[in-house]
Order: C-alpha cells, then sequence, then structure tokens
C-alpha cells in the first residue's frame, strides 16, 4: 500500500516570498504562512490563541508565481507535501528542517489568484 503525503493550509503570510537560486540554477522561493486557532479554557473562560508557522518552498515557475502575487499579509489557501532536507553545518551539526513544497495555492483576500496546475 502506498502513502499520501498531502497537506492543505489555510493561513496568512508572515513576509514576502523570496526567490533564490541554486548552485545548479534552479529558482526557488521560501516563505512562510500562519495558521492559528483559538478556544476558550474551560477553568478560567478566558480566550487563548496559538499560532503555528509553517516554511513554505516553491520551485521552478512557481516560485515566479508566487514572487510575482503574493505578498506579506496575504490570506491564503496552499496545497503541498511535506519534505524534511538534512544538512551539516560549518560546526559539522546536522541540522533538519520541514517545509511544505507548495503545488498550488490561491489567494483568499482579493480577486482569486489561481495557479496553473
Amino acid at each position: 500500500m502506498r502513502g499520501i503525503n498531502k497537506v492543505t493550509l489555510v493561513g496568512t503570510l508572515g513576509s514576502d516570498p523570496i526567490i533564490r537560486t541554486a548552485s545548479n540554477g534552479a529558482q526557488f522561493a521560501n516563505f512562510a504562512v500562519a495558521t492559528s486557532e483559538a478556544w476558550q479554557d474551560k477553568q478560567t473562560g478566558e480566550w487563548r490563541e496559538h499560532t503555528e508557522w509553517h516554511r513554505i518552498v516553491a520551485r521552478a515557475k512557481m516560485a515566479e508565481y508566487v514572487a510575482n502575487n503574493l505578498k506579506k499579509g496575504n490570506k491564503v489557501y496552499l496545497e503541498g507535501s511535506l519534505n524534511t532536507r538534512a544538512w551539516t553545518d560549518e560546526q559539522k551539526i546536522e541540522r533538519y528542517v520541514t517545509e511544505i513544497r507548495l503545488q498550488t495555492y490561491q489567494r483568499l483576500d482579493t480577486t482569486a489568484m489561481t495557479t496553473p496546475v
């Protein structure tokens, strides 16, 4: 049986996408999306909120689309897959990061901007 690696988020961009070029010439864009949840504390009755930040990476043409169409504060619907990368830093410490590889998005706060599939 094969698994499913699919992430769906609705959130707010925390910064403008930043385009970078890899050593092989491939372009990619990185940005962060915040999702929040609120609940009422059963003991105190106070409202609580928790914000989770998600690292998003867009590659190739998708990097261009997000760089041209998304800005800090935009509300977005995103679909992608989880990807964990590992590398060794300058101090020879192995580091890991889990990101969402963007496959499609839609802006929710203006006229719908949808990426081609």
